[in-house]
């Protein structure tokens, strides 16, 4: 159980990767907690999910925008538990539209939520860290930012903006012993990949040398080990998780 005795913060954890990451830190041994914006059926799963995994998740309907919401949620939870060691930036939107028929609040809505929601999010909880000098945090990138593929251009442009944030802020925090990682997922089995036309998708597996989407569970176990301290010496850094691309 890598992540024993570890308190984790997720967003975004009502379905899909954001749920997969809840049970698998789970049954590493986390405590953990999540953020959801509106599926209160789909948390309620997440968290009965987890408490089958081993223990009791905790769920707060709060979104990634709500900066008050996410400082009160950071500050309840500090003092219930005593700290956070790691944040799981995993919150996420995206629209198959093209350049030429994106209205200027889809580019808005999409950078909010994946751009600036991982900043209020990370900047909330990075006060803490700061204070303890230690903590992970770990940021949801996409292949779509890190490889020249087909992606809809704002989607593709926050994923990108996603790398470079954990760049930038891997630098700044270094000298408190906080580490700031990216992982970047290829097409899965649930999220993006399962809205995908199937001429894309058949164009994927084409060209991926495992000829498959990866799944969630796949990645969750990735993230474990990344923010556990087995992989204490990794920083700034952007991994892909694609099957061969």
């Amino acid at each position: 159980m890598i992540l024993q005795g570890k308190r984790i913060l997720v967003t975004g954890a009502s379905r899909g990767l954001g749920r997969a990451l809840v049970r698998e830190f789970v049954r590493q041994g986390a405590q953990v907690a999540f953020t959801y914006g509106r599926d209160d059926a789909g948390a309620q799963e997440t968290l009965a999910l987890a408490a089958a995994a081993g223990r009791e998740a905790l769920a707060r309907k709060v979104s990634v925008l709500d900066g008050p919401g996410t400082e009160a949620l950071v500050a309840d939870l500090e003092r219930a538990w005593g700290g956070l060691d790691v944040l799981v930036n995993n919150a996420g939107i995206t629209q198959a539209l093209p350049l030429a028929l994106l209205e200027e609040e889809d580019w808005d809505r999409v950078m909010d939520v994946n751009v600036k929601g991982t900043f209020l999010t990370s900047r909330a909880v990075v006060k803490g860290m700061i204070r303890r000098k230690a903590g992970v945090i770990l940021n949801l990138g996409s292949l779509a930012g890190v490889r020249m593929i087909e992606a809809p251009v704002h989607y593709y442009t926050s994923k990108a903006a996603i790398k470079g944030f954990t760049e930038a802020l891997a630098k700044e925090v270094a000298r408190y012993r906080i580490r700031v990682l990216c992982l970047a997922p290829g097409l899965l089995d649930d999220g993006v990949g399962r809205n995908l036309p199937e001429h894309r998708l058949k164009d994927y597996l084409a060209h991926d040398a495992l000829g498959r989407v990866g799944t969630v569970e796949e990645v969750a176990r990735l993230a474990a080990f990344l923010v556990s301290d087995r992989n204490a010496y990794m920083n700034g850094e952007t991994v892909v998780v694609d099957g061969g691309l």
